[in-house]
């Protein structure tokens, strides 16, 4: 029994492995600066060798998930690695990427006519082993076409995020992580002239082999900070000198 165990258990880690995620290394941090929402995550380990969809069906869930990704990519694309971000309709304008510490100039905007186009091209990004992250906003997406992304991305390394404007086909796909990112009102500082720091209510609606849940974030400038659901006290934060950008 013991050996039929030990078995299932190295099974297990095998597929978290093919999945993207990675075990944890004693002494050897890999967040990326989420916090309580790593631990969401097999191992409490973001996967960034997958595809994670978000669910964009709004503009202001558009805009805040924008946002949301600038601040990953800001950590994702350290060390001077690129991005492909691929639209038919893009809004994003590109500058405002800054705010999260996300350098637009290594960023490859591609705006093209087709959603077909936009996926042949995210497959053959996918495949490039030089770029960090390739960011597709896509209508829908076919059982078959997210395989075949998956498939990309397991040989490659690299993490796809798709912005999905259709809810109504998102659970035919196999994408590993499923997010709603939806904007909140920010709060400025006593005495401080200005706008208070971006904030968002952050859905994990799907997670595989995870656990699916919500927090409310800030971006405090430099670093991510979990906020708690109601009286919006700081529960967390990314240290001061750990800065992400």
């Amino acid at each position: 029994m013991k050996a039929n165990r030990e078995l299932i258990d190295k099974l297990q880690q095998d597929i978290l492995l093919w999945q993207g995620f990675k075990p944890q290394v004693a002494g050897k941090a890999d967040a990326i600066g989420l916090g309580a929402i790593e631990t969401a995550f097999p191992n409490g380990v973001f996967p960034k060798k997958a595809i994670h969809e978000f669910i964009t069906i709004v503009p202001e869930d558009a805009a805040a998930t924008d946002g949301f990704i600038g601040g990953l990519l800001a950590v994702l694309m350290k060390g001077g690695a690129a991005c492909v971000w691929i639209s038919t309709s893009r809004k994003l304008f590109p500058l405002s990427l800054l705010l999260f510490n996300a350098d637009p100039e290594r960023i490859i905007f591609m705006d093209v006519q087709t959603e077909k186009d936009v996926l042949w091209i995210m497959e053959e990004s996918l495949k490039c082993e030089g770029l960090a992250v390739v960011v597709a906003e896509l209508a829908g997406l076919s059982l078959v076409e997210s395989r075949r992304l998956q498939l990309a991305v397991e040989q490659s390394g690299v993490t796809g995020f798709i912005l999905r404007k259709d809810e109504r086909k998102a659970a035919s796909t196999v994408a590993t992580a499923r997010w709603k990112i939806s904007p909140l009102p920010s709060v400025t500082e006593p005495g401080m002239p200005g706008l208070g720091f971006p904030r968002w209510q952050v859905e994990l609606l799907k997670v595989r082999s995870g656990k699916p849940g919500s927090w409310v974030m800030e971006w405090a400038g430099d670093a991510f900070r979990q906020l708690a659901p109601e009286q919006n006290d700081i529960l967390w934060s990314e240290p001061k000198h750990k800065q992400i950008g």
